[in-house]
């Protein structure tokens, strides 16, 4: 999950060295914290946050399969 989150956001921003992917887990739960730099942060939310939910349902629909609730946390 954690390099899926990675290749996605790396494919959307100019510099993917930037790009770092953090988990938290719980019970059933998994956070994913995911930081970019800051001049990339619109890349990756998206116009109206259209790219971030995309990017959420992506990661909501692997998590399923696997049987766990994964929820993504995009953070400056």
């Amino acid at each position: 999950m954690k390099s899926l989150i990675e290749a996605m956001a790396k494919a959307l921003v100019d510099k993917p060295e930037s790009v770092s992917v953090a988990e938290v887990e719980g019970e059933r739960t998994t956070v994913y914290e995911l930081r970019v730099d800051t001049s990339d942060l619109g890349k990756v939310i998206g116009k109206q946050g259209k790219t971030a939910k995309a990017m959420r349902t992506i990661l909501g629909a692997a998590g399923t399969k696997i049987g766990k609730r994964c929820v993504l946390e995009i953070l400056e």
